[in-house]
């Protein structure tokens, strides 16, 4: 491990044995500048020119030449220099938009918090892109998720366009003489089918900025992971970080109660750290307010925070199986039509094999398989764990094989009295927004899902404000070492997960295709190390 809750290498024997005896139950153009030098020729001398002339002659024009030479070398530099300068002021001082730009555009963002984060800071690029005006999005109401949270109720408004001016012009809503146009009637509507899942800028040049510059106005519905991460100008690839990481701050509600909830499971309340300041501005709790709380006590001053993605949604999905039989093949089916139609009826006609998604790394791991790892890992009973997400599908049975292992495991529910979360209550986009605070803010993040929005983008928060660990199994190598348990024992189960672990810790610059949000290392988002090991964007 490399900093954040220490270990306890070596398992006590009874721990060992209780996860021995557990093993194997489920298991980011680039702008070229040239400048071409002139050559000098002098031809000849006229007939009868003395060689004395010659030499003159010759001389003067070195001279001339010399100078010539010096004149472009210098003007060589002031290029340079002016573009080097033109790059800084857009990093510090932004685009600038035109304010003879071509038009508005709206999205509606589909899915959940974290979805719907990721669609803001796309919208805000190809607001950019295309020269437009972005109306505040909103946000589409979820028959999974549902939540009526708009973009006011969990991020502040005011405070998201100011900081986006000098970027993007951001307005709350359309101008009056716009508002009663029906978009999808003049063409304005553009869904998800009409622009490719992560498509380059051009495709958006291509096939929106027409509709904008002849009506005014595009409505982006749904807008899920539309805008990709290669091709994307620098300038334009600073922005999603900028927004991100910078420009949606959560409204002082969450603030306050996010901080409460670290203060909690941190049992200390003189420290704030960078991230701190970052998630909760001037919205931390009073010292003595945190510390008063009797769920606080006995609680350590490091925690683990666990994101256990294994809601229904995500089990029924992900067309795998986790023992139990019919009844579970009905119940997940049964989701499936009612949430996933598509899925549905493409399964009437497919059999997908429930062991072949699971040998491709395509099964959530179960509460049970996330004790394994930690325990292979050497965190001990004594380990204080934050369990994030929402209803883990089947319930405490289904968490029971996880709390055995480590007894200290509590969630948001625990943490936070049902007065302190009756503001958020029935709002599940609100409550993930607590999830995400107390991930973001853990000494060590784990994953079940690390292709899951909170995870990436609580891993990219955290390693662009510094070295934070964060634990993101391989989901295909863990099923393969499960599936040889009985051959290797719990020494090699151990030395496997452990390496397994490693490899896949190891922060590196983005790699083509990987998601800006989750690994920043990239031109455009993180351009200056600072000395405390944080990143300016």
């Amino acid at each position: 491990m490399d900093g954040g809750v220490a270990p306890t290498m070596g398992v006590s024997s009874a721990a060992a044995a209780t996860a021995g005896s557990t093993m194997g139950a489920t298991n980011i153009g680039r702008l070229r500048h040239q400048q071409q030098g002139k050559q000098l020729a002098a031809r000849g001398g006229a007939v009868g020119v003395t060689a004395w002339h010659l030499r003159v002659f010759a001389a003067v024009v070195g001279v001339m030449g010399c100078l010539l030479l010096a004149a472009s070398l210098a003007m060589s530099a002031v290029h340079q220099v002016q573009f080097r300068n033109a790059a800084i002021s857009r990093n510090f001082r932004g685009l600038q938009p035109d304010k003879n730009n071509n038009g508005f555009i709206l999205i509606s963002a589909n899915g959940g918090l974290n979805q719907q984060r990721v669609a803001v800071c796309n919208a805000v690029v190809v607001a950019a892109l295309l020269n437009a005006t972005l109306v505040l999005p909103r946000f589409l109401y979820s028959s999974v998720w549902k939540d009526t949270s708009q973009f006011g109720d969990i991020y502040q408004e005011d405070y998201f366009i100011n900081y986006m001016k000098n970027d993007v012009r951001i307005v709350k809503e359309l101008p009056a003489r716009l508002q009663s146009l029906d978009l999808e009637a003049i063409g304005s509507q553009v869904t998800d089918m009409d622009i490719s899942k992560e498509a380059e800028p051009s495709e958006f040049v291509k096939s929106v900025l027409p509709i904008l510059q002849q009506n005014g106005v595009v409505h982006f519905l749904g807008f899920g992971n539309r805008l990709g991460f290669d091709s994307v100008p620098i300038h334009l690839q600073r922005l999603r970080c900028r927004c991100n990481f910078h420009a949606l701050k959560f409204v002082p509600e969450l603030q306050r109660a996010g901080s409460l909830l670290v203060q909690r499971l941190r049992r200390v309340s003189s420290m704030q750290t960078e991230m701190d300041k970052q998630l909760f501005g001037n919205n931390m709790v009073d010292p003595g307010f945190a510390e008063d709380h009797d769920a606080a006590a006995g609680a350590p001053n490091r925690y683990l925070a666990l994101h256990m993605r294994f809601e229904q949604d995500m089990v029924a999905y992900s067309l795998c199986e986790f023992g139990g039989g019919d009844e579970e093949r009905r119940e997940l089916q049964a989701y499936r039509e009612t949430h996933f139609p598509t899925l549905a009826t493409r399964l009437r006609n497919t059999t997908v094999s429930p062991e072949e998604q699971r040998s491709l790394g395509r099964c959530p791991l179960t509460p049970e398989e996330a004790g394994l790892v930690l325990s292979a890992l050497g965190y001990d009973r004594r380990t204080f764990i934050y369990v994030a997400g929402s209803q883990i599908y089947g319930g405490a049975p289904r968490l029971r094989p996880l709390t055995r292992l480590y007894p200290n495991l509590v969630t948001k529910e625990d943490v936070l009295t049902a007065d302190e979360l009756a503001p958020f209550k029935n709002f599940s986009s609100r409550l993930a927004a607590l999830d995400f605070i107390a991930c973001a803010s853990s000494d060590v993040f784990a994953v079940t899902d690390s292709g899951s929005q909170l995870s990436s983008l609580v891993s990219g928060f955290r390693h662009g404000r510094g070295r934070a660990p964060t634990l993101h199994p391989n989901r295909k190598r863990y099923a393969q070492i499960l599936s040889e348990e009985e051959s290797i024992g719990w020494a090699g189960f151990q030395r496997r997960v452990t390496q397994m672990v490693e490899e896949y810790k190891r922060v590196s610059p983005r790699p083509r295709g990987r998601s800006v949000y989750r690994q920043p290392r990239t031109p455009g988002c993180m351009c200056r190390a600072t000395g405390d090991g944080s990143v300016d964007f």
